[in-house]
């Protein structure tokens, strides 16, 4: 082989193997979209996870607790008919999807350190969540996206709810 032959190969062999890195260079959405998926994938499934253990879908997804967990995640945070009664009144599951929709994280998360409601929500219990868990379970509930419609409105103490309920017993009285 000539010289000129060679070099031309040369040439030819290292813009066939450089072409791919010159490309992705050209054009870096497929590595940067990959590294922010991975990224957003793990915000998300941690904000799954939270959402899990926490109990958010006890209340706030229909049927969750009489199935064991046993809802399609299609149907999650979608609020609940079933209704808290106590000496507070009753209250819902609300619509998580729908109302984190209408929020944004830095919302969320001064929301959170500062909510205080009705039993059987444990309000006290979101203080215990870093900002960013706070964060992935926002980012996992906006995921789903928002569906359904709104949890009944809350029945104070001396009016009847709608069945269904779970009647919750009084404190006892205070010792003397």
């Amino acid at each position: 082989m000539s010289r000129r032959t060679t070099f031309l190969m040369g040439v030819t062999l290292s813009l066939i193997m450089l072409a791919p890195c010159a490309m992705q260079a050209a054009d870096p959405s497929p590595t940067a979209k990959k590294a922010a998926k991975g990224g957003a994938s793990a915000k998300l499934q941690r904000g799954k996870y939270l959402v899990k253990i926490a109990g958010c879908n006890d209340c706030h997804t229909a049927g969750y607790m009489a199935t064991a967990g046993k809802v399609d995640e299609k149907q999650w945070l979608m609020g609940d008919t079933m209704g808290w009664r106590g000496p507070w009144g009753t209250t819902y599951g609300v619509n998580l999807r729908v109302y984190f929709d209408k929020i944004t994280e830095d919302q969320w998360v001064k929301i959170a350190r500062a909510i205080e409601t009705r039993p059987p929500m444990p309000w006290f219990a979101l203080r215990e969540f870093t900002d960013q868990d706070l964060r992935a379970v926002h980012a996992y509930v906006k995921s789903l996206g928002p569906a359904g419609g709104p949890a009944p409105a809350y029945v104070p103490p001396d009016k009847e709810p709608k069945p269904p309920f779970a009647q919750f017993p009084s404190p006892p009285p205070a010792k003397k």
